[in-house]
């Protein structure tokens, strides 16, 4: 089973994060990704450790934060959906 899955939004944001960091660090690009996807693998383990920001949203997203870059899903959703990053 995939420990998570990537709205088309959510794709479309990995590779744009990817190609505004590779234009200036190729290293950095691939770390930033690996952290990513570390923390959205340890989010459907444990998808109640993000916040919620009703605010942003109707209360089904939570968030998470990972270097600069917010990680909003669905923690109710199996395999755990990510909406966007």
């Amino acid at each position: 089973m995939t420990a998570y899955v990537l709205t088309p939004l959510a794709a479309r944001d990995l590779t744009e994060i990817w190609d505004h960091i590779a234009e200036g660090n190729l290293t950095a690009a691939a770390r930033v990704m690996d952290r990513l996807d570390a923390a959205m693998r340890k989010l459907s383990r444990t998808p109640g450790i993000g916040h919620f920001r009703q605010n942003l949203c109707d209360g089904r997203e939570r968030f998470f934060l990972v270097y600069s870059y917010l990680i909003v899903y669905r923690p109710n959703s199996r395999p755990l959906q990510i909406v966007r990053v």
